[in-house]
């Protein structure tokens, strides 16, 4: 069976906050013809990345999730800026929440993080060589420690349920695809 799009019969804009604004579709089925509400984050794209010192650790962040009222074991990533790219925005993420920086950046890949309720991209990018170059430039509602985690025991601690979010889940796949020696890790 071969299927269509769905036909958008109305888009509305419900509402606009900081981070997201909530967007109302209606759709119509192409295989019953009926109609439903869809809702819909709208929001701009967001990074993360990947730092890596020279010594093979991984610089991760702590932080408090209110999502799930819990810490969290991340790498540094947020928002692109209106005026960033996604690799400067991903550079000003480092060190901002690190106090790290690195001339030897790449890309890794992009994600849709959840393409069922949101319609932005979130993108990878790996840092090599970062160094220890500042303090944090943190904004009121972060808190955060920089946790120095090597490299080796990153992919224990995914299996292990120590790091569950998934974006940097995908972001070390895609460092896994670029790095499959790795896998023997």
């Amino acid at each position: 069976m071969t299927i269509s799009p769905w036909k958008l019969i109305k888009s509305k804009k419900q509402s606009s906050y900081k981070v997201f604004d909530l967007r109302i579709d209606t759709a119509q089925s192409p295989r019953t013809e009926k109609s439903y509400d869809f809702y819909i984050l709208e929001t701009g794209p967001w990074v993360n990345i990947i730092p890596i010192t020279k010594e093979n650790n991984v610089v991760f962040v702590k932080q408090f999730r209110h999502g799930i009222r819990d810490f969290t074991l991340e790498i540094p990533g947020g928002m692109v800026e209106k005026n960033d790219t996604p690799r400067g925005a991903a550079l000003r993420e480092l060190e901002e929440e690190t106090g790290y920086s690195s001339n030897k950046i790449e890309f890794l890949g992009k994600v849709h993080p959840n393409p069922a309720i949101l319609n932005n991209y979130c993108y990878t990018y790996l840092a090599r060589d970062v160094e220890k170059n500042g303090s944090q430039h943190l904004d009121e509602r972060e808190d955060i420690e920089v946790v120095l985690i090597p490299l080796s025991e990153v992919f224990s601690l995914i299996k292990k349920g120590k790091i569950t979010h998934s974006l940097v889940i995908c972001a070390f796949s895609f460092f896994i695809l670029e790095n499959p020696s790795l896998l023997k890790l």
